[in-house]
């Protein structure tokens, strides 16, 4: 077997095998501390609450090791197996120009990936989420909503996919650099257009009525020096029982949007301090770090693509035994995370950091108690375990254990 074939059957099952690992830790740390809510949570959060977390929390685990076990032989039947070769081969026998080849074979592989995929969403949207109370989509709903994605991948995607295969084959040797530059220009593009055009595809938006509300949301701003495009509610509900509020947009186009399922929980006092953690990302410039990193990265990606394309080792140790810029492409873009799985705790904890950081924001624009006590609403609605396994969350967590960012935002109160 070729080299780089051991070595990516190595990194797969270590990868896998550390996953499975920290499933295991995760369930384990969540059932021992099943029958006990956290002191610092006694008062707030009812044992039955804290059961229903536990449960929901290791029923998603549980589920997830079966996604990461099918997840890692669906990547070995794409590469060695021969999946891709296959399809390769289909493609090439249509005799059509190497640009059709390449998109017909990167939409094809999309859409596959997106069909095997499919009853892993629909069990978690329709059991998992059913028997925990959250799920409000209709079969309708989920049918439409597929079907509005499938559309919106043609239509944005094929032009994508053709430009960038075209500056693959014809832009020269510094081609990755050009790629990166329309990527870039469609990521910022995106960002401007999302809220205002393709999110509007799915939820319904209204401003928000609450004339009070609004008055305070709006003297919160000011004092942050936060301009948006409105501030607008959001028929969550109508997909699930789960709440969030957040700001979308660049430019002239921001704006925030509440669900309205968290609006149904939450008082006055509490929605101003949840929307303060949200503009404390943007006053500590948190939305432009993450876009520098993206950005950094990416090129850094592009560029070793532009290397392993020219080395023939690269397709035949994944599989693939003639080269071609769309099978470099596809195979870099199912391959790297393999190989880049253990750089997740350097992503989590500077996500953390920022979520720290805009905790702290918070504290100085509204009050840190009305931020704790929003943030124990939101765990208990959602089902947000209290007791995650560290390392757990060192890999997959976004944003701070509940005991951690609960004890740090306590701190500021303290220093007051």
């Amino acid at each position: 077997m070729h080299t780089f074939s051991l070595l990516f059957i190595a990194m797969l099952l270590l990868a896998t095998a550390t996953q499975l690992y920290l499933a295991r830790r995760q369930i384990s740390r969540v059932t021992e501390h099943r029958d006990s809510v956290p002191e610092a949570f006694a008062a707030s959060i009812s044992l039955e609450d804290h059961q229903k977390a536990a449960d929901y929390t290791v029923t998603k685990v549980r589920f997830g090791t079966i996604e990461t076990i099918y997840a890692a032989l669906l990547l070995l039947a794409w590469t060695l197996g021969g999946g891709l070769e296959l399809l390769d081969t289909l493609w090439r026998g249509l005799q059509l120009t190497p640009l059709l080849t390449g998109i017909g074979f990167m939409l094809s592989v999309m859409l596959v990936i997106g069909l095997l995929e499919l009853p892993f969403s629909i069990y978690g949207t329709f059991a998992i989420e059913q028997r925990f109370g959250f799920n409000k989509m209709t079969a309708g709903l989920f049918i439409s909503d597929l079907f509005k994605q499938l559309l919106l991948t043609l239509l944005i995607g094929t032009p994508l996919i053709a430009l960038v295969l075209w500056l693959m084959e014809s832009a020269g040797p510094l081609w990755w650099l050009y790629v990166w530059l329309v990527w870039m220009g469609f990521t910022l593009l995106m960002l401007w257009a999302y809220p205002a055009f393709i999110a509007p595809l799915f939820n319904k938006f209204i401003p928000l009525e609450d004339a009070e509300l609004v008055e305070r949301i709006e003297k919160l701003l000011e004092r942050c020096g936060f301009a948006s495009n409105g501030i607008f509610v959001m028929d969550g509900s109508r997909r699930s029982s789960h709440g969030n509020a957040y700001f979308s947009g660049l430019g002239s186009n921001k704006r925030i949007v509440f669900f309205d399922t968290l609006l149904k929980g939450l008082n006055g006092d509490e929605i101003e301090a949840v929307l303060a953690h949200e503009l404390g990302h943007f006053r500590r410039k948190h939305i432009r770090k993450r876009l520098v990193l993206m950005a950094i990265t990416t090129l850094f990606g592009l560029a070793l693509l532009g290397w392993l394309m020219q080395e023939q080792w690269f397709y035949s140790g994944l599989g693939v035994s003639q080269s071609s810029v769309y099978a470099a492409l596809i195979l870099f873009m199912l391959a790297s995370p393999v190989f880049t799985f253990f750089t997740q705790p350097l992503l989590a904890r500077g996500s953390r950091k920022h979520e720290f950081e805009a905790d702290e924001f918070a504290a100085e624009q509204a009050n840190a108690m009305h931020l704790i006590e929003a943030l124990v609403k939101m765990y208990k609605d959602n089902a947000s375990t209290l007791t995650p396994d560290e390392l757990y969350s060192a890999f997959y967590d976004s944003h701070p254990p509940a005991p951690v960012r609960i004890a740090h935002l306590s701190s500021t109160i303290d220093q007051k």
